[in-house]
């Protein structure tokens, strides 16, 4: 698998480092509001934006796509009941989303593209900066909303800039575009300047913990949280010619 998987041992790394450093729980609950073990921009706020899609009342259930070690998808059950579904590529978070969350949970390791599931099974799926490991984006996109139930949500953060390139605004990127192509309505917010105070605060938070990174010996991660804000050292003008980030909604 790690021979042909966009930053494969990366991430398995990631995910080893991330169940072990307390300095990092510790930047991650400062730089965005609550430990999820976030290698990227969802902060809380970000998140809380899911639950007023999960519906209340009945069991419900909710699928990550790329969930990491399921943090994320536990702090939605706690606040939801809900049942939680996530896969990920990774070894390391997947079994440390097994040890943790045992109860109305399963975790799959998989591929975008590979790994299949029942349909009209979810009421919401989320893809919080993974829509880019799809080989085929517009294949997976209706794979995913055959998965969802009627009335059922694909949630989805994608930032361009990166991993995926710049264009001209929320209409234009790569996502857009294939929910075009299959003439499926779509609902978008811009949340570039929310992304660039957040990594603002990001930086500020690494700094604040960046001796507890060195006494466990963990520096290279704080390296790492230094080059990833570097962008934000510059004006949010030309930080927005470069990166752009949305949250888009897609209701089946």
């Amino acid at each position: 698998m790690s021979d042909k998987k966009l930053f494969y041992n990366e991430y398995e790394n990631f995910y080893e480092m991330a169940e072990r450093s307390d300095a990092f729980r510790n930047f991650c609950k400062d730089a965005f509001g609550d430990d999820f073990s976030q290698d990227g921009f969802s902060d809380i706020k970000q998140i809380d934006r899911i639950i007023d899609y999960i519906p209340t009342g009945r069991e419900s259930h909710i699928l990550d796509v790329g969930c990491g070690n399921g943090k994320m998808l536990g702090y939605l059950q706690k606040r939801t009941n809900a049942f939680i579904h996530g896969f990920d590529y990774s070894e390391n978070a997947i079994n440390t989303a097994e040890k943790l969350f045992r109860t109305n949970a399963e975790f799959r390791q998989g591929l975008i593209g590979e790994i299949d599931y029942p349909t009209e099974q979810f009421d919401v799926i989320t893809s919080m900066d993974t829509m880019y490991f799809a080989p085929d984006m517009e294949k997976f996109i209706l794979q995913a909303i055959g998965w969802l139930k009627k009335d059922g949500v694909l949630f989805v953060c994608y930032q361009e800039g990166d991993v995926m390139p710049k264009t001209d605004n929320k209409d234009t990127t790569v996502f857009a575009g294939a929910l075009q192509k299959n003439s499926i309505p779509y609902e978008v917010e811009d949340i570039t300047k929310e992304t660039y105070e957040l990594l603002k605060k990001k930086r500020e938070a690494a700094i604040l913990h960046q001796k507890e990174f060195e006494n466990e010996g963990s520096s290279e991660w704080f390296d790492m949280l230094m080059a990833q804000t570097d962008c934000v050292t510059e004006s949010f003008g030309l930080f927005a010619e470069k990166m752009a980030r949305y949250i888009y909604t897609v209701r089946k």
